[in-house]
Order: C-alpha cells, then sequence, then structure tokens
C-alpha cells in the first residue's frame, strides 16, 4: 500500500478578472482599488472531513455544491440575505454626474450651540447630491463617522442611520472635553456599495485556487474551489453535519486524500465643536463588564490611547492583575491573522507566558503559549477555508471553527474567543452566513454541556481603504458586521467590536498596531474576570 503525503496542503491562487457589470462600473466605487496576487494555503481535517469522489456535469443547477442543508439553515440563510438585499437594493448607473459627490453633499448641526456638554448627543444631518448639485432621491451610501481630539489621542465612531430618503442622521457621543472634530467620509457613493453586493453574490470566480496531490516524489496540481464547473471525476472534501464542503478536480492516478497543499470627506464647513464639563455631576457608576451584554453604536471611544466602553465599566489590567486574571485558564483563540495578534501580544503582558515550538512549520501552525507555574495554556488555531494567505501550512490539525467547538469539554475555566470574516470577503455572503450559524449552533452546544464556559466574538477590523476594495474592501466587512451581531445578539457571549474600536482609533489597517490590540485584550480580560 503507498504511503501519501499528507502533512502540508499547498495552493497557488490568483485573482480573476471581476464581472463586467463590475468593470464597466468600476469608477463608482470611491477609493483606488487594484488587483493582487496571492498565494493562498488552505486545509482539511482528516479528524472531522468526510473524503469523497463524485463526478459533476458542466452545467449543474448547482455547481458543486454540498448536500442540502436543514431547511431550518436554508430558511435562515435566505431571511439574512432578502433582508441585505432591501439594504443594497438596484440602483441605476447612467453617468458619474449622477453618483453621491463629497463635495456636493451638504451638512447641518441639528443642535447647534457654542459650547456643548461633555456625556450630550450631537446630531448632523447630511444630505446627499450628485455631483450636479442635485439631491439624490434615495439613500444606500456607505458612509463613515468619526469625533477625533489628535491632541488628546480621543476618538469615536459615530453612528449613521440611513433615512432611505437621500438624508443621513449621524450621532455623536460626546465623551470627552476639549475640541472635538467632526468627520464623515463617503467610502463608496449608493450606486458602486449596491453594485459591490450585487458583484460579490454572483459567482465564487473572484479567487481560484490550485491544490496539489502528492504521491511520494510525483506530484500534479488541479484547480479547486467552494464552487466548480466541470464536467471531471471531483474529490469532494465535505463537513457533512453542517454540509460545508471544498472540491478539487480529481487528477488521474491519484485518490482524493493525497491531496497535500491544496474616502472622501463629506463634511465642509463643520469642522470641530467644544466641549466643557458643564454643571454635570460625576458620572452614574457602570456595572462591570460581562458576556450577554448588548453592544450599542458607538461602543465606546479611546481618550489619550485607552479604549473606555460606553456600556460597561472595565478594569485596566496591568501584568499583576492579568496574570492573576488568566491564573488556571484555558484559551482557544479560533480564526484568523487578526487573533494570531494576540498571541504574540499576551507575553508582553504576562510575562511568564512562553511560546511553546510544536514542531509546524510557519506562522500559520497551531500556537500555543503555556505557563507552567500559574497554570496557563493559550490556543490560537486558524479557521479553515476559505482562509487567503501567502504562506504554507500543515493540514493535520485544522478544522473547522464548529468542529473545533465540539472538542472542547468546557469547564469555568475554559475561554473560546472566536473571529471570522476578513477571508470570506471575496466569496457570495452564503458562505459567510452558513459558517456562523454553524459556530452558533456549536456554541448553544457547548452552552449545554458546559453554561459555564466564556465564549468572546471578536468582529472584523476595518482595513487598508485603498486595497482591492471591489473584493476585500470594508464594505463587505461592515455586512458581516450586520450579519454577525444578527445571529449572536440573544447569545451569552461577550462581543469586542474591533470594528467600532478600528474607527476610533483611525487605523485603517488589517493589523492594527499593538495599542489598538492591547485594548482589545484588556476588554477581553474584562469578560472572563
Amino acid at each position: 500500500m503507498e504511503t501519501w503525503v499528507k502533512s502540508v496542503e499547498f495552493l497557488r491562487v490568483r485573482a480573476a478578472a471581476m464581472s463586467s457589470s463590475v468593470t464597466t462600473q468600476k469608477g463608482l466605487v470611491v477609493l483606488v482599488s487594484f488587483a493582487t496576487l496571492s498565494w493562498i494555503v488552505l486545509t482539511i481535517s482528516r479528524n472531522s472531513t468526510k473524503w469523497e469522489t463524485l463526478v459533476r456535469p458542466s452545467v449543474p443547477t448547482a455547481p458543486g455544491s454540498p448536500v442540502r442543508s436543514p431547511t431550518e439553515t436554508e430558511l435562515r440563510i435566505k431571511g439574512l440575505v432578502e433582508r441585505l438585499d432591501r439594504l443594497f437594493p438596484p440602483r441605476p448607473f447612467s453617468h458619474l454626474n449622477a453618483t453621491t459627490s463629497a463635495a456636493q453633499s451638504r451638512a447641518t448641526i441639528l443642535n447647534p450651540r457654542g459650547t456643548h456638554c461633555r456625556g450630550e448627543q450631537l446630531h448632523v444631518l447630511l444630505e446627499a447630491r450628485d455631483h450636479l448639485g442635485r439631491r439624490k432621491e434615495y439613500g444606500g451610501d456607505f458612509l463613515r463617522a468619526r469625533l477625533a481630539s489628535p491632541g488628546l489621542k480621543a476618538g469615536a465612531a459615530g453612528r449613521v442611520t440611513d433615512l432611505q430618503n437621500s438624508s443621513y442622521l449621524v450621532s455623536f457621543s460626546l465623551p470627552w472635553q476639549g475640541r472635538a472634530w467632526l468627520s464623515v467620509r463617503l467610502v463608496h457613493p449608493s450606486e458602486g456599495a449596491s453594485a459591490l453586493w450585487r458583484a460579490r453574490n454572483r459567482g465564487y470566480d473572484k479567487i481560484t485556487f490550485q491544490g496539489q496531490f502528492v504521491n511520494g516524489s510525483r506530484h500534479v496540481f488541479t484547480e479547486c474551489g467552494l464552487r466548480l464547473n466541470s464536467t471531471a471525476e471531483l474529490c469532494e472534501y465535505l463537513e457533512a453535519r453542517d454540509q460545508e464542503a471544498f472540491y478539487c478536480v480529481k487528477p488521474p492516478h491519484f485518490p482524493c486524500d493525497s491531496r497535500s497543499n491544496v474616502g472622501v470627506e463629506m463634511i465642509n464647513g463643520l469642522k470641530y465643536v467644544d466641549v466643557s464639563r458643564c454643571n454635570q455631576t460625576e458620572e452614574t457608576q457602570k456595572e462591570r463588564c460581562r458576556t450577554g451584554m448588548q453592544v450599542p453604536v458607538p461602543g465606546g471611544y479611546t481618550l489619550q490611547g485607552k479604549w473606555t466602553p460606553s456600556f460597561c465599566s472595565q478594569t485596566q489590567f496591568d501584568v499583576a492583575k492579568a496574570t492573576a486574571c488568566l491564573k488556571g485558564k484555558l484559551v482557544y483563540l479560533l480564526g484568523d491573522s487578526t487573533l494570531r495578534q494576540w498571541i504574540y501580544y499576551f507575553p508582553k503582558l504576562v510575562k511568564t507566558l512562553k511560546l511553546l515550538g510544536l514542531h509546524g512549520s510557519g506562522i500559520l501552525q497551531h500556537h500555543l503559549l503555556t505557563d507552567a507555574e500559574n497554570n496557563i495554556q493559550i490556543h490560537w488555531k486558524r479557521h479553515t477555508y476559505p482562509f487567503v494567505t501567502l504562506h504554507l501550512y500543515s493540514v493535520i490539525d485544522v478544522a473547522y471553527i464548529p468542529r473545533e467547538i465540539d472538542r472542547i469539554p468546557g469547564d469555568k475555566d475554559t475561554v473560546v474567543a472566536i473571529t471570522l470574516g476578513l477571508h470570506f470577503r471575496a466569496f457570495p455572503v452564503e458562505v459567510f452566513i452558513r459558517r456562523v450559524l454553524g459556530v452558533r449552533k456549536a456554541i448553544e452546544r457547548l452552552f449545554l454541556r458546559s453554561p459555564d464556559t466564556k465564549v468572546i466574538l471578536k468582529t472584523e477590523n476595518t482595513r487598508e481603504m485603498h486595497t482591492d476594495s471591489e473584493r476585500l474592501g470594508n464594505f463587505h466587512g461592515h455586512v458581516h458586521l450586520l450579519i454577525l451581531k444578527d445571529v449572536f445578539k440573544d447569545l451569552n457571549v461577550g462581543l469586542i467590536d474591533a470594528w467600532d474600536m478600528s474607527i476610533a482609533y483611525d487605523t485603517n489597517n488589517l493589523h492594527p498596531h499593538n495599542t489598538v490590540v492591547g485594548n482589545q485584550i484588556n476588554l477581553f480580560l474584562n469578560y472572563i474576570c
């Protein structure tokens, strides 16, 4: 019997051309973007995945789709997609002059005064106009609002309410004293947002994969993906319970299990407001941060670089407090590289934590931090496909996050932190919805066997505004944020709104600096201790 190499799975990916409709409307996307050539690595867990070989017709009714999911899941996916369709309806495009113009749009403070009081709400009415100065007839623009005092290292996201008639109510909390600068950026006009939404859900060809099958010294590359149109025999790598699958064209004389590697500023004239304490008494003490709390928008602000939640009272964890908090804890960090930043930051906070070599290779291997004296273990594991990366990684111990959660017994000293989204942006939204629904069900099962286990969700960070905005831009992350908050809204989990924090810190960086990472971890520690 031949021995098949299964330890490393290597994929090469190329950026497929955008659909013709997006190409013709590329000017609608207000921000420069470029196509990137990427190297991608995906993986299959041998412990949790059923391996099958099957044949698909060249134009199947549901190309390369998994077997039908349970009706409850399908109905939930359908309902969420329909609601998002209503948020981003088709918008006709006749000429660039008819799209939203940041320069022509008008902003008015609804409650103006010489000095505003700390803790008040400041409301700005924004009227969207096109490049010819005409008022738009509908909403749907993708906007980002921020309040900032650079000298105080202070910032907070604003809340944008779309009135669906070309007007937007932008609300700012005023949580600190001093001069605060207002900003509302037009990230994408409504016509561009509509085009991005439809292009995303039109197909799976924006990123393509090549899988390598290995037999001893022989190897061959074939096409792989979440969906394939092919008359060739296919290898299906199926996660049967949650009905998620990945496919590769089966190479001749190779079994399927030999696969080894597979904005523009809109506020003109209204630049700043002055905020004072007025005659306020001391603020009412808020409840301590705990899981299950609803996180508003904005969920907090940064002042002198420190994040302060708006909905709960938190402790600032120094070395001693953080060590005491984590003592005896078993922590699982499941997700992408933005959670891997945590595994690198923890030893800066808890000096006795050491990174243990697990005989893997590369930064995408399973990471483990240990502190024998304080009985602390912190694991980081990446989620499985879609996973877009430049690096190689082993396939031995990788599974879908729901399956990883099912392997965790759980107890009062077990903590699970999860993040999903950035690697899903280039694929139809149903892929992301199905995954988060699977994660929710796995968390529910975890709570049934261990109600005392703490689960924390971290939302996506905002990323660079000028990098491949059609396929990977922040509009798609905004959609994920809406989905995530809807799916987990009534579950006893802690939410770290990294999206909100990213705007407050104005990072625009997929991997923000350590100040942001440290404040994410500080809120995490408040949830679990």
